[in-house]
């Protein structure tokens, strides 16, 4: 038993926190409501699309883990927002507060008693709650990354 609970602290850590990169609160913190729709130069996205395809993605891989009904979105186009900028900052503020909604929720059912991380989920064909968590994190990493150099581009990284 003690294995799997070292597991689990390490999967919430790494879905957190910055052992290794950067975490979601340090990558969208003050960056200016102008600046959230912007493309820099030869990026292909604006930090708005990147935040909300984090928030998409990570929802799905939550969802289908734990609701047999989910039904995924059209890959690829599905997983990205239509509109290059939020329609106002109250739309920024739902999508961060989904991404952190989403995120607690996976973070408790990977730290939740007793966690079978390794059980095949019931609807899928050989997913685990561990894949979905490690393929989360994974993800995470990669756009919250590009996120920061997004932010270095448009000159809004301190």
């Amino acid at each position: 038993m003690q294995k799997e609970t070292q597991l689990q602290q390490h999967m919430v850590k790494m879905l957190t926190s910055q052992d290794a990169h950067v975490d979601f609160e340090t990558a969208i913190k003050d960056l200016p409501a102008n600046a959230r729709g912007q493309k820099p130069k030869g990026a292909e996205h604006s930090p708005w699309e990147v935040l909300e395809h984090l928030r998409i993605t990570q929802n799905d891989l939550l969802e289908f883990a734990v609701n047999a009904k989910h039904k995924s979105p059209e890959f690829p186009a599905g997983y990205w927002p239509k509109a290059q900028a939020p329609a106002s900052a109250a739309e920024w503020d739902r999508s961060v507060e989904g991404f952190r909604k989403d995120l607690k929720r996976l973070c408790d059912l990977v730290s939740s008693e007793p966690a079978d991380l390794f059980a095949k989920i019931p609807h899928g064909d050989g997913q685990t709650m561990l894949r979905q968590a490690l393929v989360t994190a994974d993800h995470n990493a990669y756009h919250l990354g590009e996120l920061v150099l997004l932010r270095r581009m448009l000159g809004t990284w301190k």
